[in-house]
């Protein structure tokens, strides 16, 4: 293409939002008009679904349930004003409540006041708190030091608690878990609880949850008297809950603005709203995913935010766009197998690592460039007239045209700075993003099959796992053998790994000592 060509084609298809100051550039995304106009009846239903879903219609047949993320950042949404009303009180009580901890008016039982946040959760319970608190913190101003105990490893538990210290009588910790079975948070909330005990401390006077009224969390905290209670509702999921009480009390009591967090994401949903598809920035994402993907996920995601402050979005976006539009059936139950594969890290770190391959090898994917005008930090130049910043920033149009000249695809988002505000601007936009993508495909872009038959799978494990321990005698036997003596033949393999497992943490022991795959176990 000539100078004016490629200028005239960037002009066509760069989404300007005014009121937010960012633009979406797909210009090199390899369509033309035809495919826009092509899929415009497409998505005219995809803007119409979304409308319905944000009136409250059950968006979430599996489960029956409304989708009512979009009414966090704006109550009047709510289809009812008992809604709207619990929606507006959350809020208000979220910043009483960080306000009253800051205070010292909520404080330790032995006084002083907390400076340690201690947030205990799984998948989007933890993903956007974590991604916020790595974005927006600051040592120099963040009212309290965050901590994340974000699985059921007892090393990596045992490791936030030393890095905790001496400090505990000083942590205030958020249990989140909406139905307060999951094991991962239930399991480090236990672990938690004995730390405090062990050093002579109230958990109680110290806890906060986050969970479904009524669930066993709840009751839990109830019943041994917790500081108090926020409420998980069963119209948000997970992976869409960083904007409800999951992501706003942390980022509260960190001292972020969560107002101007659900600031951000409300402005981009009144500019997502527009039924104008060259007009609207996330219809045009999800229209660049589909044309990418061939519709079918032909190609992988890789988000490159050119932004240390942003590392932590593709990680978070793994979930959102992973969980939402990895489905094997759609709507109908007729097989599909959709989904989009995401990874990403962040620039310019990742030029030295996979986008050599990412320009010369396989052509599996697309980019989405992530690109902050505001350099902050100090400008400081490390050359005559150039700075650290100018660097960051020629590395990802750099970036950007290396891979134009080998044909990959891209798209690139800019904003003015990472702040709150834009914060909750990014999550609205792929959230808005991925629920037009499922009206494409026709999925269910709000239940999750497949990780609860995780969970179900896991469960069967432990529940073998008790079978094999009970059945362990001091007179040694196989894999094999306890296989068919407690009837579960089929799982010979993953008895065989139990017992590694139980061996490696002397609640077993291996016969001879050198374990291989044909040798005998015992019991303690």
């Amino acid at each position: 293409m000539t100078a004016q060509q490629l200028w005239q084609r960037f002009q066509d298809y760069l989404c300007h939002v005014p009121k937010l100051s960012l633009t979406l550039d797909i210009s090199r995304v390899s369509f033309d008009d035809s495919f826009l106009a092509k899929m415009e009846k497409t998505a005219q239903k995809a803007f119409q679904e979304m409308v319905s879903l944000e009136k409250g219609a059950i968006a979430n047949p599996d489960e029956n349930r409304m989708v009512g993320h979009y009414w966090l950042r704006n109550p009047a949404l709510a289809p009812t004003p008992e809604l709207k009303t619990e929606i507006d009180r959350t809020n208000q009580s979220i910043l009483q409540f960080a306000h009253d901890v800051h205070s010292g008016k909520i404080a330790p039982a032995k006084g002083g006041k907390f400076t340690q946040l201690l947030s205990i959760g799984i998948g989007g319970s933890a993903l956007g708190p974590m991604f916020v608190a790595d974005a927006l913190g600051d040592p120099q101003s963040d009212r309290m030091k965050s901590h994340f105990i974000d699985n059921t490893d007892p090393d990596g538990i045992a490791r936030v608690l030393r890095t905790i210290g001496t400090k505990l009588d000083e942590t205030l910790v958020v249990v989140i878990s909406k139905s307060g079975g999951t094991p991962e948070p239930r399991n480090g909330m236990l672990m938690v609880e004995e730390a405090f005990r062990e050093n002579g401390l109230a958990f109680a006077k110290s806890a906060v949850a986050i969970t479904g009224t009524g669930s066993n969390l709840d009751q839990y905290a109830k019943k041994n008297g917790w500081l108090t209670t926020f409420p998980m509702w069963d119209w948000v999921g997970g992976r869409t809950s960083e904007l409800s009480t999951v992501g706003l009390v942390p980022a509260a009591l960190q001292g972020f603005a969560i107002t101007e967090m659900l600031q951000g994401a409300e402005q981009m949903d009144e500019a997502t709203r527009i039924p104008e598809t060259r007009k609207n920035p996330a219809m045009l994402l999800a229209l660049s995913w589909y044309h990418t993907t061939n519709g079918k996920g032909e190609k992988d995601m890789v988000v490159l935010p050119y932004k240390d402050r942003l590392l932590l979005f593709s990680r978070y976006l793994q979930q959102l766009v992973m969980e939402s539009l990895g489905k094997r059936l759609d709507l109908s139950g007729k097989r599909v197998d959709q989904g989009i594969a995401v990874y990403g890290n962040k620039g310019s770190t990742d030029q030295h690592a996979y986008v050599q391959q990412l320009r010369d090898g396989v052509n599996n994917f697309f980019v989405v460039f992530l690109r902050v005008l505001q350099s902050g930090g100090k400008a400081f130049e490390v050359e005559p007239g150039v700075t650290a910043g100018d660097y960051l920033h020629g590395f990802l149009l750099g970036t950007r045209e290396a891979l134009f000249q080998n044909e990959r695809q891209s798209v690139t988002i800019s904003i003015p700075t990472v702040n709150a505000f834009y914060i909750g601007a990014l999550i609205a936009l792929f959230e808005r993003a991925v629920g037009f993508y499922a009206s494409f495909v026709g999925i269910n872009a709000y239940h999750q099959p497949g990780v609860e038959a995780g969970k179900k799978a896991a469960a069967a494990v432990l529940s073998l796992q008790n079978k094999v321990v009970a059945h362990l005698s001091q007179t040694p036997q196989t894999a094999v053998q306890i296989a068919d003596a407690i009837g579960h033949p089929e799982a010979v393999e993953t008895i065989y790994f139990l017992l590694q497992h139980l061996t490696a943490n002397l609640r077993a022991v291996c016969a001879s000592g050198t374990c291989p795959a044909t040798e005998s176990y015992r019991k303690v």
